[in-house]
């Protein structure tokens, strides 16, 4: 019984030295800025851009330590929203389309202004699609979608610029 004891108080003791997130980030890094970003997507929704900008601020301001500062950052984000498109797929017998799919497209760079070696580049690329029902209303279902695409192109952008992925 004992035993079981220790391990518990080990685990508390534990339980603020590792992170499963994986983030790392260069100790000299204390600060980010990000441009807002721009729509080059014809059919986007006015809003997507700047949704997608300040939800990039957001997830960075929550899974680090870094500041957000607008002058002489150690790391810069900027770019646009490149596509905004529905694809009909998965048709039925018939010709008739059983699911849509909407696309969100976004080119992002990334600037180290303390390691340039670590900056991207150029832009990267980055897409993710949402599926929905022939039944439904692109307008019905359009903000949620984009939740969820966005959420998908966050994590990647934040994945590839901290985690080294």
């Amino acid at each position: 019984m004992s035993f079981r004891i220790l391990i518990f108080i080990l685990a508390l003791l534990c339980s603020g030295c590792y992170t499963f997130k994986g983030i790392s980030i260069d100790p000299d890094i204390n600060t980010y800025f990000v441009q807002t970003f721009e729509t080059s997507a014809s059919n986007a929704p006015p809003t997507l851009a700047l949704e997608f900008t300040e939800r990039l601020k957001d997830k960075i301001r929550a899974e680090t330590r870094l500041q957000l500062l607008n002058n002489n950052p150690d790391v810069e984000f900027s770019g646009r929203v490149t596509g905004f498109t529905v694809t009909p797929v998965a048709p039925k017998p018939g010709e008739v389309v059983a699911l849509n799919q909407l696309k969100v497209t976004v080119s992002v760079r990334y600037m180290n202004n303390k390691n340039e070696s670590k900056s991207w580049k150029s832009e990267r690329t980055k897409s993710h699609f949402a599926e929905f029902s022939n039944t439904e209303d692109l307008l019905t279902v359009q903000d949620q979608l984009i939740k969820t695409i966005l959420d998908q192109l966050l994590e990647d952008v934040f994945n590839e610029a901290f985690n080294d992925w």
